[in-house]
C-alpha cells in the first residue's frame, strides 16, 4: 500500500470534485452541491483555494480543500472547507496524513490557527478530531446568505 499526500494539480480537479460529491452524499445533501466542474477549475486556477490529495497506489482517494482567512482577534488563519477520504479507504492512516499535511501547510504559511466545521452527528469525524484536542465552539451559529436563488 503506497499512500502519497501532495498538493493538487489542475489535472486532479475532476477527481477532487467527484470526492466532494461523495462527501455531499455522505452528508445527506447531494442536491446542495451547485458548483460544477468548470467552476472548480476556474477557481483553482485563480488560486481561490488550496487543495491536497491523497493517492493510494496512484488513485486519488481523499482530499482537503482549504483557504486563507483573517481573524480580527488572532490574525492570519486557515479554513478547512472540506476533508474527505473515501469510506472504503478509511482506517488506513490516510486521513491522518492528509490532516497533518494541511496543518503543516498552514503553519508554513504562518497561520495563527486553523478552523473547520464538523457535523454533530458525525461521530467518526468528532472522534478523529478529538485525537488532536480540537476545541468545539458550540456558542457560535453558522449563518448563510445565498445569492444564486437557492
Amino acid at each position: 500500500m503506497s499512500i502519497q499526500i501532495r498538493k493538487a494539480q489542475a489535472k486532479d480537479i475532476k477527481a477532487v470534485r467527484d470526492l466532494v460529491h461523495e462527501l455531499a452524499v455522505y452528508e445527506n445533501e447531494p442536491d446542495a452541491l451547485k458548483a460544477d466542474l468548470n467552476h472548480y477549475h476556474e477557481q483553482f486556477k485563480a488560486g481561490l483555494f488550496n487543495c491536497m490529495v491523497a493517492e493510494l497506489n496512484g488513485e486519488i482517494v481523499g482530499m482537503t480543500i482549504y483557504y486563507l482567512r483573517f481573524s480580527t482577534w488572532r490574525g492570519k488563519m486557515m479554513h478547512l472547507e472540506d476533508f474527505y477520504v473515501q469510506d472504503k479507504h478509511r482506517r488506513k492512516g490516510i486521513g491522518q496524513k492528509l490532516f497533518e499535511a494541511f496543518i503543516e501547510d498552514s503553519k508554513s504559511q504562518e497561520c495563527k490557527m486553523v478552523i473547520w466545521q464538523v457535523l454533530e452527528w458525525n461521530d467518526l469525524a468528532v472522534g478523529f478530531y478529538d485525537k488532536y484536542n480540537a476545541i468545539y465552539d458550540k456558542e457560535w451559529w453558522n449563518c448563510k446568505l445565498f445569492f444564486d436563488g437557492e
